[in-house]
């Protein structure tokens, strides 16, 4: 989901954040929550391929996200501003439209994605979102990219184009490459268009409404394309298991957790470098765990749009370059 850097007045308006706000930490809690939202972030894609080689997609990321929508939901709906932060219809249907975008057309998308392409390449390709979020920034809000951006945007859609088309060696499965891709680009639509939407403005409690909203929209969609009917229980290994119970308690609570709590604790420069550490992270566990094969093509792709990130992320002021850079459920 777009993560919320600060509050926000109803109808989903952003208010400036205080300076009081921020407040600091010591830094070894800091490096510590950092390197948990790096390694469990960068390992959530890891954890895609295994859960959907003998889960159906849609289904594995609906139990996931209902799980972990329940969870959170539970935890944080009596916590902070209840009385300023009512809920209601508006707010729902706002967590509906967000929570489609960034799980039902793209987070499980990039499940579906992964059952032809390999994790480390899934999260390069994601890694390409804050591009389509420039664009759309241009596009929706008619923000003005200054010239670090321009270069960035080439980058980076040239480093996807090397991934997609190689030079040389094995070609990334076209059907699957294209599924992740449109989820990066859902991704991006949601979190350009959540900024206008009435979302509560507990980041807690939208994030567990998103999830919420997302995951029944998850299960429509399984019951739509057949995976119930064609689902049997015994060929699902404890592998795909493990793996699903580790992207809710791991992916989708404790590293969000640590995420939200770095928002008051260090500076959002700092904390958005997860955006682009995430992916390199992804390529190594999969080399490392799964055999997955890095050869130059990917290395020259993967460093290219790691790059271009860093240009589009580090483009503006702290506050403002962390906006482009949101952190969806993962």
């Amino acid at each position: 989901m777009a993560t919320r850097l600060s509050p926000r007045r109803p109808g989903g308006r952003r208010t400036p954040t205080p300076p009081e706000w921020r407040q600091p930490q010591p830094a070894l809690l800091v490096a510590l929550a950092l390197l948990t939202v790096y390694l469990v972030w960068g390992s959530t894609y890891l954890g895609i391929r295994v859960a959907v080689q003998t889960l159906p997609p849609f289904m594995m990321a609906s139990v996931r996200f209902l799980t972990a929508g329940a969870l959170l939901w539970t935890w944080s709906i009596r916590r902070g501003d209840v009385e300023g932060d009512r809920i209601g219809p508006r707010q729902w249907g706002a967590a509906a439209i967000v929570g489609c975008l960034l799980l039902t057309t793209g987070n499980a998308m990039v499940g579906w994605g992964e059952q032809t392409v390999p994790s480390g390449i899934a999260a390069l390709l994601v890694a390409s979102m804050p591009l389509w979020m420039a664009v759309m920034s241009r596009g929706v809000l008619g923000e003005r990219l200054g010239r670090r951006a321009a270069v960035g945007l080439l980058l980076g859609f040239a480093g996807v184009a090397m991934l997609v088309q190689p030079s040389g060696g094995e070609r990334l499965d076209p059907l699957g490459t294209a599924a992740i891709l449109f989820a990066a680009v859902s991704w991006a639509l949601g979190s350009v268009w959540s900024r206008r939407l009435p979302l509560p403005s507990r980041p807690l409690v939208a994030t567990s409404m998103e999830m919420l909203a997302g995951g029944g929209l998850l299960a429509l969609l399984s019951l739509a394309t057949g995976e119930f009917g064609r689902f049997d229980p015994h060929q699902v290994s404890g592998a795909s298991l493990l793996a699903v119970l580790y992207l809710i308690v791991f992916g989708s609570l404790l590293a969000f957790s640590a995420y939200v709590w770095l928002l008051g604790a260090t500076s959002t420069s700092v904390l958005s470098t997860y955006a682009y550490v995430n992916p390199v992270i992804a390529v190594a566990l999969g080399w490392a765990l799964l055999g997955e094969t890095i050869n130059t093509g990917t290395l020259a792709g993967g460093v290219v749009i790691v790059t271009a990130v860093a240009l589009i992320v580090t483009r503006r002021p702290a506050a403002a370059a962390a906006d482009e850079v949101p952190a969806p459920p993962r």
